[in-house]
């Protein structure tokens, strides 16, 4: 495993061994903490798993996996094997213990109509651990925060204790990988970066971070750089995305097909333009590029606005779609019944935050029509496709799933009452659609 820094002065930790750290403490058992907490067990280390959700502790007390964490299922069965009664490597609560590295993973909720994050978890979680702090503790903030976060507001609130970050206390910002569907192989094998207030900082954080990262590489780095390295690589992909949705909807304007434009662009060297679509969701890309927008005053951050506002007004162009080709068969949206491919935000997946479908059914329902929907991943939608089609008057599709991407037209097209197909995700041949006898429209086709 090689290592990089980018930070040259050091200093000698006083008290805190990282080859020693025997128990870790992990502040909230979300999509990000759990899988934490269980990978730093199954590593041998003695964790504790702190949440203030009294059904998610009361779940995993009594042997089971809370509600959306299936995938770990694996590594939950692997832990509980391993466990005795007598030396427990993973236990839960809901007051955090002493520990020597507290790692907090708790939620920074993204206000919709301010675009700001709320940092209260964030510090509700420190002032809960302070108690129990101690001379030669690491603390690790996983957490997603704007810019300056670590060092303005994380920072003052342990020093409030006596102790001195760099000197008698460590400090890191790490930020956190998980991709749903996949987050085991990631935390294991992806490259992570660690951002220290101190040198020292970053190297007790590195060591830790290095017992779970066994299949790639640790780097080091300041707080403020590793703060705005995460935001900025959801940024990145969420400012691409908006680029290929632009070319979509003028794709759609000029009569060209985006599928095409994409695959010409793209065989120019060092071109690789990305695949337009019906919007952006999960936990992250909807909400990291405003903390850009918001945490640096003083920088015109337009490009990554528009990019953001352009994202978020795709659900609302796909009801236009449908719109203009329910108009086409002579069928008004309030009297349309309309079935919703797709509800999760990743294909093949069952994870629906922010999900691009919900914004799609509420502009939808606000222009009158009734929506069902169909998903295989997700289990309130994951009924009988064909069943769930019968008698809608179109059918959209909205996400990538597989089993979306090798529809049997002509069978759903004998179901349909009208012969409407709209795709916002390109799964679908247009000119197989309309050989089935649809009224087709898809962003970027022409």
């Amino acid at each position: 495993m090689s290592v990089s820094t980018q930070t040259t002065a050091s200093s000698a930790a006083k008290t805190f061994a990282p080859a020693k750290v025997a128990r870790v403490c992990v502040m909230g058992l979300g999509y990000v903490g759990l899988p934490t907490a269980l990978l730093y067990a199954q590593q041998g280390l003695e964790v504790q798993g702190v949440d203030i959700n009294p059904q998610r502790l009361e779940a995993l007390k009594s042997g089971h996996l809370p509600e959306g964490f299936a995938e770990y299922q694996d590594w939950w069965q692997a832990l509980k094997t391993t466990m005795s009664a007598n030396q427990p490597i993973f236990e839960v609560g809901d007051t955090p213990a002493p520990a020597d590295a507290f790692i907090i993973a708790v939620p920074t909720p993204f206000d919709d109509t301010t675009k700001h994050c709320e940092l209260s978890a964030v510090e509700s979680a420190v002032r809960a651990i302070l108690p129990v702090l101690a001379e030669g503790n690491l603390v690790v903030l996983e957490s997603t925060v704007p810019p300056g976060t670590t060092r303005r507001h994380i920072l003052p609130l342990i020093e409030s204790t006596g102790l001195v970050v760099g000197e008698s206390v460590f400090l890191c910002f790490c930020p956190e990988r998980v991709l749903p569907g996949n987050t085991q192989a990631e935390m294991i094998n992806n490259d992570r970066l660690v951002g220290g207030v101190t040198t020292t900082c970053a190297r007790l954080g590195h060591q830790l971070l290095s017992r779970v990262v066994v299949g790639g590489d640790v780097f080091m780095t300041d707080d403020a750089t590793a703060e705005f390295c995460k935001l900025a690589e959801n940024t990145y992909r969420d400012v691409n995305i908006a680029f290929a949705n632009q070319l979509g909807l003028i794709c759609e304007a000029v009569g060209a097909d985006f599928e095409r434009v994409r695959g010409f662009v793209n065989k120019s060297p060092g071109r690789n333009v990305l695949w337009a679509g019906a919007g952006v969701g999960g936990h992250c890309i909807p909400k990291d590029p405003w903390l850009l927008v918001h945490g640096v005053p003083g920088v015109d951050t337009g490009l990554i606005a528009a990019a953001r506002t352009l994202n978020e007004s795709m659900p609302l162009h796909v009801a236009r779609l449908v719109e203009q080709a329910l108009d086409e068969v002579n069928i008004g949206m309030h009297s349309a019944r309309l079935l919703v491919l797709g509800y999760s935000y990743l294909e093949d997946s069952d994870d629906t935050r922010n999900s691009p479908s919900q914004s799609l059914i509420e502009h939808l329902k606000d222009w009158g029509a009734e929506v069902v929907v169909h998903d295989p991943w997700v289990p309130d939608y994951a009924v009988d496709l064909w069943k769930r089609a019968e008698g809608a008057h179109a059918a959209i599709v909205m996400v990538a799933h597989a089993e979306y991407r090798d529809l049997d037209l002509a069978r759903l097209r004998g179901c349909l009452r009208a012969p409407v197909l709209v795709d916002g995700r390109q799964v679908v041949d247009a000119a197989a659609a309309r050989a089935a006898g649809f009224v087709f429209r898809g962003l970027g086709r022409a």
